[in-house]
């Protein structure tokens, strides 16, 4: 059976904003293009962002950005 990845609660969520929102603003694209890339795309961020929610989010902003950039980068994935 499949693990259901999404979204579980308030701090989760907050934490998915803050991906997309900052990944965008580094980008120089809008927050529902990094979204579609992350959702539509691909399925980063049910399947790798908010699994990983718990050593993430104790990670500096820079470094998230980063490494959402890389995983998107990996899977061929443009915004």
């Amino acid at each position: 059976m499949a693990e259901n990845n999404s979204i579980k609660n308030s701090e989760e969520l907050e934490f998915a904003v803050f991906c997309i929102e900052n990944t965008a603003i580094k980008l120089g694209v809008s927050a529902d293009r990094v979204y579609k890339a992350l959702t539509e795309k691909s399925s980063l961020l049910n399947e790798y962002i908010i699994p990983c929610y718990e050593p993430l989010h104790s990670q500096g902003k820079d470094y998230i950005v980063d490494d959402i950039i890389s995983a998107l980068e990996e899977k061929g994935i443009t915004v």
